[in-house]
């Protein structure tokens, strides 16, 4: 209703006469001024008269950067030069990084790269190891194999890091680096799923390896951490093996493949483009236990050393044996062994306890008397052997 004095009827006599009725109620008057009425001219009207005085201002301001919008547009862009650029030579001092070689050569060569994330995580940068690579015409496929927690996947990633650092013109975590240009960086790294729309893990991953080798070229960085884990072992071998024969024959990129099929070595060694890699590990000497020293060497192996991080994850130790145990069947390529063969081991003391009369006493002693938690998948081997042999019908 607005800016008003209100006075009631007792009062009202004493109104002065500058005073302008407004309103008359039952038991007072309401009354208004001049100077009220300006007052709630101006505080009415503020919102609009804001709005005007901003329009106004914005506009005038528009103009005079009109005028000027070469000149913004100079300053702006060598600022962010100045801005990328001392970024990455504050980065390069403090992380000793070099200046890389970039050039139009088909050759990838770094000497001992670093990631440079991961190396800063590590309180004692000094504590990370650098690894090379060299890939050229003669040789621009490397399968590499090794253990679980060895450091393929951060070494695959240090590479396409350091190549993208390179080619931004940025100095890079290595002692020398010799950078051909890549039109192209292609990774299928971990595993990831799209249930919401049907997709499976190994699907995903399959849509991926898919749009590599649809849209990579000659001159495109390829890293592939595993393909055809989530299928069948021989499916996802015979898939990873064709992938690895069409880059090397079709495609001809630079291409680094870190795989658990150790399969794949032999193809490595035939492939007249292609070579091996595996990481170092040192192995305790009764092979209980191992040691990654994450540095990738030339030649494959043929060890995954997954039980071992399973160990390491905390699987209980009964687990852990058997698992050697079972490892060991399965590896042995002279006899016919399953799953089901291998549950002999758990009904050999059976068949024993229903032949007790043809055994001694001291046996089921010896056999109670094994830590089944520390024997070693050797020593359980051959005692199992002896046992068949001897005691089983």
């Amino acid at each position: 209703f607005g800016y008003y004095i209100d006075v009631t009827k007792t009062h009202a006599n004493k109104v002065p006469d500058y005073f302008i009725k407004k309103q008359t109620l039952v038991n007072n008057e309401r009354f208004f001024t001049n100077e009220l009425k300006d007052f709630e001219d101006k505080i009415l009207n503020a919102d609009y008269k804001i709005n005007e005085l901003e329009s106004n201002i914005f506009n005038n301001l528009c103009q005079i950067i009109i005028t000027v919008s070469n000149d913004i547009q100079s300053n702006a862009h060598i600022i962010s030069k100045i801005d990328i650029f001392s970024s990455l030579a504050y980065l390069a001092v403090n992380n000793k990084y070099i200046r890389p070689i970039i050039n139009e050569k088909f050759s990838l060569i770094i000497k001992n790269g670093r990631h440079p994330v991961i190396e800063n995580l590590i309180l004692d940068s000094n504590q990370f190891i650098g690894n090379d690579i060299e890939l050229n015409s003669k040789g621009f496929l490397s399968i590499i194999t090794g253990p679980n927690m060895a450091g393929k996947s951060t070494y695959l990633r240090q590479i396409g890091i350091i190549t993208i650092m390179a080619q931004i013109g940025s100095f890079v975590p290595a002692d020398h680096a010799e950078i051909g240009l890549i039109d192209k960086l292609f990774t299928r790294v971990g595993a990831s799923d799209n249930l919401s729309e049907g997709e499976s893990t190994f699907l995903v991953e399959m849509q991926e390896t898919a749009n590599i080798i649809n849209n990579s070229t000659k001159n495109s960085l390829i890293l592939l951490d595993e393909i055809g884990r989530g299928t069948s072992t021989f499916d996802g071998l015979s898939i990873a093996w064709a992938v690895t024969e069409f880059i090397h024959n079709k495609i001809k990129a630079k291409t680094l493949f870190a795989t658990h099929y150790h399969e794949l070595v032999d193809l490595g060694n035939n492939l007249k483009n292609a070579n091996n890699l595996n990481v170092l590990v040192e192995e305790s000497s009764d092979k209980s236990d191992i040691v990654f020293l994450r540095k990738i060497i030339k030649g494959g192996t043929d060890k995954s050393y997954g039980i071992y991080v399973a160990k390491m994850a905390g699987l209980p130790s009964e687990i852990i044996t058997k698992s050697k145990i079972y490892l060991e069947l399965l590896n042995q390529d002279d006899k016919k062994v399953s799953l089901n063969n291998a549950k002999n081991i758990e009904t050999i003391i059976s068949k024993i306890s229903k032949n007790q009369n043809n055994v001694s006493l001291d046996l089921i002693n010896s056999l109670k008397s094994i830590d089944i938690n520390n024997i070693s998948p050797i020593e359980a081997l051959n005692l199992l052997s002896h046992i068949i042999k001897k005691y089983v019908k």
